[in-house]
């Protein structure tokens, strides 16, 4: 009904009625920013200014329905621009999101290529919710196709998501840091894609602010109710191997209130990577819930709690000679966390932020069956509790920042081997702590040139105690005329080791003392990046070259055929390559196109530092580690087909693993993945998926953890099917 009814009321026309439009102006964090200036203007050209109040509202009333240009200006804010469609008889709440003006810590690469932030030494990706959704089988709970199918270098081998050739990554969700030690220990997802509303990765270049696992910084923010006005979304699927992955998401808002909720369940016959083949004993089920809750008390403050709980079962598959032996493995997996992330705005140019949390992790590995493996348990549980502070201070060309980290880790480990006739335990209690102090500057010299500096500081008490001071340098220079961006960075990196120990007699016993726990002491990274970002017409380009050395690298192995991951670390590790990106814009206003390439060495020197050890004499020259692979492309389309339909296609190429202790490689390998959506209306839209469409099974690796090779996934068609409704 274009230009809202005819009648209201009353018999009068449309032009007499009047329209009241509330709104609220807000950073990308929703707190509300006061005076900002809002001007509508009317199809033929009459302008009506106003500026919003203390809680960032405003209100107008419209003198006729119709399509609106509205304009919003703000100090130390983008201008934003946008049009709406006002009706009579409806009085909408209307939202509108203000940037904040450079010192902004992303190259944006998703979305609208052609828009670059020059001011950060950062190499990131970010992936939108929209993206994630049109990305083939991206939505699966156990999927990590929205990481893998646009950073460069990530990949998923023996189940674990590697970046840059390391396994250890950070997640960050909703501005929280959320601390995991323990060091390949779970597989189930920390947060279901269906609940992300948009998800930058840093793979290098990361400023003082973090610490921890910095191979990948996963930064994730989650749906917030200020983007629901009382709606929900129920999501179903079915596809080959009985899989299935459900979803209830429902949130809403007033004007400094707003809610998100998400409900999730999963189950399937085809779980984890198989030994062989053959597809045996790998059923999978899990299930969760994520909750945001934002209130902004006042113009100055600001609180929001998250919370998330997950469980997930995977059995562990089989070889046919294992199935036929009867083993029946199961790895069962649960994490929970809450914080609350309180923000306080003392002025336009200072803000603290104070989120407290408290983080659970728990993974308890058993054999069964007449074909029962080395271990017949493995029981880990992981309690965090701490704070992260943050005070930000803008003053001329300076933004500076710094804070502390901090959080307190219990762990208890309990190790069970079927020795012969003699069963055998270990069971630890360990706990430890982190305290780590930063501080940054980012200082633009000039419009053109822009350095940051930072020293983050940590200490941490375990089964060791250590110290780190780990230096941050960058800098990043636009070229004139050309506004392409050169950057450079250098960091030094500490990551805290794992609380896993295990009691020296119980190896002894099961061994005839041919293996040994020791010590883990903590990772320490020095990390070399440098890289352009060359708009062009509308297409991005970013390449960037990286080197990084590791001393006491973390990775891990497992006793025997046990199908459970022990970590340990080695002397050390290179890593070093090329990688980059490449994002067009919206060609004939029907497609999009995105790359994603990288050429890397993984090596590893010297022996095992710590962790599970046999005391084999070490290699003193490098060695290909397990996870090496020299190149990898991941290259998408999305396109708009006639009816509205939007296809999407992605194709993942790798030169192949290293095959058994190197120097060879395994063969290259491609797969291909499709996708066809469409909605019906403005409540159903179907998806259908066609994940490896060519079915092609290659042996993808041939580490000697989790089982010692794995099968790339075969071919799987799913639909799915979405309703949105109001309540």
């Amino acid at each position: 009904m274009a230009g809202g009814s005819p009648l209201l009321g009353q018999n009068r026309p449309v032009a007499a009625v009047k329209v009241i439009v509330r709104g609220i102006v807000h950073d990308p964090m929703h707190r509300p920013i006061a005076g900002a200036q809002v001007t509508f203007t009317a199809p033929r050209g009459t302008s009506f200014h106003m500026a919003s109040d203390g809680q960032g509202r405003f209100q107008w009333r419209a003198p006729a329905p119709g399509r609106y240009a509205i304009s919003i200006q703000a100090k130390g804010f983008r201008p934003l621009q946008r049009r709406v469609d006002l009706r009579a008889g409806i009085s909408p709440v209307l939202h509108f999101p203000l940037q904040v003006l450079p010192s902004s810590t992303v190259i944006q690469v998703i979305g609208r290529p052609e828009q670059v932030h020059p001011h950060s030494a950062a190499a990131a990706t970010v992936v939108n919710h929209a993206e994630i959704a049109e990305t083939p089988g991206a939505l699966r709970t156990n999927s990590l196709a929205m990481i893998t199918d646009y950073v460069p270098g990530a990949y998923i081998v023996h189940n674990q998501l590697h970046i840059r050739g390391g396994h250890q990554v950070s997640w960050i969700i909703n501005g929280v840091d959320i601390p995991n030690t323990a060091i390949a220990s779970n597989l189930g997802p920390q947060l279901a894609p269906e609940s992300i509303s948009s998800l930058q990765v840093e793979r290098g270049g990361a400023s003082a602010q973090f610490g921890d696992r910095t191979y990948g910084v996963l930064n994730a923010t989650t749906h917030s109710g200020f983007n629901h006005n009382n709606d929900a979304e129920l999501v179903a699927s079915y596809g080959s191997y009985q899989q299935t992955d459900d979803t209830l998401n429902l949130g809403g808002h007033t004007t400094r209130f707003a809610y998100f909720a998400s409900l999730e369940a999963n189950r399937g016959n085809y779980g984890l990577e198989t030994p062989t083949p053959a597809i045996l004993h790998d059923a999978d089920w899990g299930g969760g819930g994520l909750a945001t809750v934002t209130w902004n008390a006042g113009p100055l403050d600001q609180i929001e709690a998250t919370a998330s709980l997950r469980r997930d079962q995977y059995q562990v598959p089989n070889t046919p000679a294992q199935q036929a032996a009867g083993s029946a493995d199961i790895d069962r997996e649960g994490d929970g966390f809450a914080d609350l992330n309180w923000t306080h705005t003392f002025s336009a140019n200072l803000l603290l932020n104070v989120a407290p949390f408290v983080h659970s992790n728990a993974v308890h590995y058993w054999s069964a069956g007449a074909g029962a493996s080395a271990l017949s348990s493995d029981q880990l549980r992981m309690n965090y509790a701490g704070v992260q502070t943050t005070l930000r201070w803008l003053r001329g060309k300076h933004t500076v920042s710094g804070g502390l980290d901090v959080f307190g880790e219990g762990a208890h480990n309990f190790i069970g081997l079927p020795a012969a006739g003699n069963p055998l335990s270990s069971a630890t209690n360990v706990s430890g702590g982190s305290t780590a102090a930063f501080a940054s500057d980012q200082y633009q010299v000039t419009p053109w040139l822009t350095l940051n500096g930072g020293l983050r500081g940590t200490r941490f008490v375990g089964l060791v105690t250590e110290n780190a001071l780990s230096p941050r340098l960058g800098a990043d220079l636009i070229l004139p005329r050309l506004k392409w961006v050169l950057h450079g960075f250098y960091g030094r990196f500490y990551q805290e080791p794992p609380l896993d120990t295990i009691q020296a007699t119980t190896l002894g016993g099961a061994t005839a003392g041919s293996f040994a726990f020791l010590p883990l002491h903590g990772e320490r990274d020095e990390q070399y990046d440098v890289g352009i970002s060359a708009p062009v017409g509308g297409w991005l380009f970013n390449v960037d070259n990286f080197r990084q050395q590791a001393y006491n690298f973390f990775d891990h192995d497992a006793i025997g055929n046990s199908n459970i991951f022990l970590p340990l670390t080695l002397n050390r590790a290179r890593i070093h390559g090329w990688d980059g990106t490449l994002r067009s814009p919206d060609l004939l206003h029907r497609v999009r196109l995105h790359a994603a390439f990288s050429h890397q060495y993984v090596q590893g020197w010297g022996g095992v530092t710590g962790g599970l050890t046999d005391f084999t004499p070490p290699e003193f020259a490098y060695y290909f580690l397990d996870h090496d692979q020299r190149n990898t492309v991941s290259a998408g389309a999305f396109a708009l087909l006639p009816a509205a339909v939007l296809a999407s296609v992605n194709v993942n190429y790798g030169s192949g693993f290293l095959q058994g202790d190197g120097p060879a490689h395994l063969p290259a390998h491609t797969s291909v993945d499709l996708g066809l959506g469409k909605d019906f209306g403005e409540r159903w839209h179907v998806q259908l998926t066609a994940l490896n469409v060519g079915n092609n099974r290659f042996l993808l690796d041939e580490s000697n953890s989790f089982g010692g090779t794995h099968y790339y996934d075969p071919r799987q068609v799913l639909v799915q099917v979405r309703y949105r409704f109001h309540y």
